[in-house]
């Protein structure tokens, strides 16, 4: 049997693999690495290693960690979880390679896809929670409800009979933090509920410009500039309007808080996204329409970021924190994702990822 062609050979592997010679400078890029990197194969050869995604990038890091060791090191050989863009998670790996007489010839690095992997234990993640606050919901409600009627009722009837104004004052706050009180639980109870969609074609440009047309009589958003990226390309979807408009006003009100002292520009995006997918019921991939919600803001710490969405968790004095808990149910029940990213002093981007094709005929229930 003839030699197999190396390149046909790493082309068939599912993961994509680097070959890069001594000075590591790139010989070789399979079809899957080719499409990870944004790189086509000829574009590459011949590049060090270094210009392949950044100096301090692990593809560079490693490779040059697996050159230098003349062995496989501790370094090169556990594989690094690495993000390409905004879009991928890659595992990076990288091992020595060596000639007939046992001299170091170059190295091979590998790229192992994993972004559809965090894409469903995220989901798993976000659906476990959900399900966490409607048990929350349905016990605060129990407890809560009933004796709070109460407690109003007796502030309404002590209002009625006051004698004086301070007495008449304390009646009607008390009057005042029942009704708030009873609003926020009925806000918490959306996630025991499980409220149905009502589903019907949908421009989603529209429903953003219904959500600016509500901003701008509120005054949060006086010092701040909006700014539309819209993709005129895009085809409707089958969606609730009146629930995206309630997720998509709390993602935009958020983003213009976060300006509300120094201003800045609120930028609205949307677009097609090609990554990875989801398999619709059929085995055919669901594509998905992307939201962008990007803020010019002071950006969040990094230990709050992945807690952000727990409910009365709030970085804003006076602020419910029900606001992104809420804006990623609705988000949930469509079969879509919501993801934060955010750097200190770099502001905020919420992506919002919706399928055109639902995935599941039960989320619509």
């Amino acid at each position: 049997m003839p030699p197999r062609d190396l390149a046909r050979v790493l082309d068939a592997l599912p993961d994509g693999a680097v070959v890069i010679d001594a000075s590591g400078s790139v010989e070789l890029l399979s079809a899957e690495a080719s499409r990870i990197l944004g790189l086509s194969r000829d574009a590459a050869r011949g590049r060090a290693v270094e210009r392949l995604a950044g100096a301090d990038h692990a593809v560079a890091r490693l490779a040059r960690a697996a050159l230098g060791g003349g062995g496989t090191s501790l370094e090169s050989s556990c594989p690094v979880a690495q993000r390409f863009g905004p879009a991928l998670v890659v595992e990076v790996g990288a091992a020595p390679l060596f000639d007939d007489t046992g001299a170091l010839c170059g190295a091979v690095v590998t790229l192992r896809d994993r972004t559809l992997q965090q894409e469903l234990s995220h989901a798993v993640s976000e659906r476990e929670q959900l399900e966490a606050f409607g048990r929350i919901a349905a016990g605060i409600a129990h407890e809560v409800k009933n004796p709070l009627g109460g407690i109003r009722g007796a502030g309404e009837l002590l209002a009625l009979r006051a004698a004086d104004g301070k007495t008449r004052e304390a009646a009607e706050l008390i009057v005042r933090e029942a009704d708030r009180i009873s609003a926020l639980v009925d806000d918490l109870m959306v996630f025991a509920r499980g409220d149905a969609l009502r589903l019907s074609p949908m421009n989603v440009h529209v429903v953003l410009d219904d959500v600016l047309d509500l901003l701008a009589h509120d005054p949060v958003g006086a010092r701040c500039r909006v700014e539309r990226r819209y993709d005129p390309s895009l085809p409707e979807i089958h969606a609730d309007a009146d629930r995206l408009v309630q997720a998509f006003l709390n993602l935009a009100r958020n983003a213009l808080q976060a300006m509300e002292e120094r201003g800045g520009t609120l930028v609205i995006a949307t677009r097609m996204t090609l990554g990875h997918r989801l398999a619709g019921n059929d085995g055919e991939p669901s594509p998905t329409l992307l939201i962008e919600f990007r803020d010019d803001g002071p950006g969040i710490d990094p230990d709050l970021l992945d807690r952000l969405g727990t409910p009365f968790l709030t970085t804003r004095p006076g602020g419910t924190g029900l606001g992104i808990a809420l804006a990623r149910h609705w988000i949930a029940r469509h079969g879509g994702t919501l993801r934060l990213e955010s750097e200190p002093g770099n502001g905020t981007i919420a992506r919002v990822g919706l399928p055109l094709r639902r995935t599941s005929p039960r989320a619509a229930s």
